[in-house]
């Protein structure tokens, strides 16, 4: 059993409220009738065991839940290979620097590109 309990009855939508990509998810699934639970990145801090377990179900390496791209990680950090660790104390304290949103209903996820992704669940 994971440490994000999850349902094949509910939906969960990890993101950042401030992301236009996650607001576009969001505006869709609301569009669209899909009821989902939010859990927004910069209002709830995620522990490291359930970092891990996001990347697991989206078959990633921690380092790779990580947004490089991000204005927050090129102001802050520099491209290193760090320990995972150290991936999980950036991601905590920067929550912006994550990947997202991501979607979970019962054991698939799926990390969002576009709103339309979320049909994939």
């Amino acid at each position: 059993m994971g440490e994000i309990a999850t349902s094949n009855r509910q939906i969960t939508l990890f993101y950042n409220s401030k992301s236009v990509r996650a607001k576009q998810t969001l505006t869709y699934a609301k569009a669209e009738g899909i009821i989902v639970k939010e859990v927004d990145l910069l209002k709830t801090k995620l522990t490291g065991l359930q970092i891990v377990e996001l990347a697991k179900r989206l078959g990633l390496t921690v380092a790779n839940l990580v947004n490089q791209e991000h204005p927050a990680y090129n102001k802050q950090f520099e491209h290193h290979n760090f320990s995972t660790d150290d991936w999980l104390k950036m991601i905590q304290h920067n929550p912006e620097i994550m990947k997202q949103p991501i979607l979970l209903l019962g054991d698939k996820s799926v990390l969002i590109e576009t709103p339309t992704d979320i049909n994939k669940i």
